[in-house]
């Protein structure tokens, strides 16, 4: 490609707010225009069962009429109350036939799963599969996290297909030295992520707090990410044994800074701990830790985290019954260990070349 070309990203929800997924999106754009040429335009949902163009857009910023891919992130919720946007793929197919475009699906969810039926999602779930199919084999690539969704979307669409690319840090990516990494307080403990996740993770973390290694004991923690949240503020503020610090809604740059500061972070993502391990990699919090030479602590055992037989540590957590945090003398190998994984795996730069790779493939 010689000149600047346009692609255009689909969101569920528009870019003014920030979260998982539109945080992804700015973060994939500036890959993308920076280092391949390819300047992003983005459309919207705003709750009603049709794509928006959003306030920057008509407010006079122009947009092509012809598009060199079609970025679509899919996440069935974000598309429909009930999971089930049946209005998706005939859209998307009309966009298609307009623009000429390739359209390649990010797929940060594929549909419910393990629900209850007690919920809708139990019984709406063969609806759910069902457009996540339709969306998969209208496709010309489609990106998940990990190993084990692409088993589970080459179930679904088994002509789809796949390339595996972990979800990449929100908060950065730095270049860190292996001094950088060594020299970390191992007393300093962080918790990140959305509101949900970071209350989640903190009332685990206090409850297995004392349980910790002394060598690790936390003397710090600090809690980053999310809205400012008064459930999160009160349980700080009953809390004696640890200093604590609360960062919500905080600038990544901020975030980084504090995440290249700590030794260990505690993450509590799983709803059900049956779910398989390495789905952890559709966590934007669990690659900010791995960006930043940050070990992952889990409240549960779980199987090895890999991609095609690179391997991660661990993965290393601490329960009521039993830990396995590395010892003393191997904190920081292991802590390098992650943050080289995930240069090698994950980093914004593997899924931006992934997608102009299937740009320059377009007739």
């Amino acid at each position: 490609m010689n000149k600047v070309e346009s692609i255009l990203q689909i969101l569920p929800q528009g870019l003014p707010g920030r979260d998982g997924v539109a945080d992804y999106a700015r973060t994939l754009a500036d890959r993308l225009e920076q280092h391949h040429g390819l300047r992003s335009s983005f459309i919207s949902t705003t709750g009603g069962n049709r794509l928006v163009v959003p306030a920057a857009a008509a407010a006079g910023e122009k947009k092509a009429d012809r598009y060199a891919a079609i970025v679509l992130h899919y996440v069935n919720y974000g598309y429909s109350r009930k999971g089930v946007p049946l209005w998706l793929p005939p859209t998307l197919h009309r966009l298609q036939q307009t623009s000429g475009a390739r359209q390649i699906t990010v797929f940060h969810e594929l549909y419910a799963s393990r629900s209850s039926w007690r919920q809708s999602a139990f019984w709406l779930r063969p609806l759910q599969v069902r457009v996540a199919c339709s969306v998969a084999a209208h496709s010309d690539v489609c990106i998940v996290s990990s190993e084990v969704a692409s088993q589970q979307l080459t179930r679904l669409a088994p002509k789809t297909r796949i390339s595996v690319h972990p979800v990449f840090s929100n908060f950065g990516e730095p270049t860190l030295s292996s001094v950088e990494i060594t020299q970390r307080d191992p007393h300093r403990w962080i918790i990140c992520g959305g509101t949900e996740l970071v209350e989640r993770s903190l009332r685990s973390f206090l409850a297995i707090a004392s349980l910790i290694p002394e060598r690790f004991a936390p003397h710090d923690l600090y809690v980053v990410g999310g809205i400012d949240n008064s459930e999160v503020r009160q349980i700080l503020e009953r809390e004696k044994s640890v200093r604590t610090n609360y960062y919500p809604q905080v600038e990544a740059n901020v975030a980084s800074g504090l995440l290249a500061e700590a030794a260990f972070g505690w993450l509590d993502y799983f709803h059900q701990p049956t779910m398989p391990m390495p789905l952890i990699l559709k966590s934007t919090a669990f690659a900010a830790y791995c960006a930043h030479g940050v070990i992952p602590v889990l409240p549960h055992s779980g199987a090895v985290v890999a991609l095609g037989g690179d391997a991660l540590p661990g993965p290393f957590f601490v329960a009521a019954s039993e830990q396995n945090l590395p010892a003393e003398s191997d904190r920081a190998a292991k802590a390098g260990l992650f943050y080289q994984w995930y240069e090698r795996n994950a980093a914004s730069g593997h899924v931006a070349a992934s997608i102009k790779a299937a740009v320059c493939e377009r007739s």
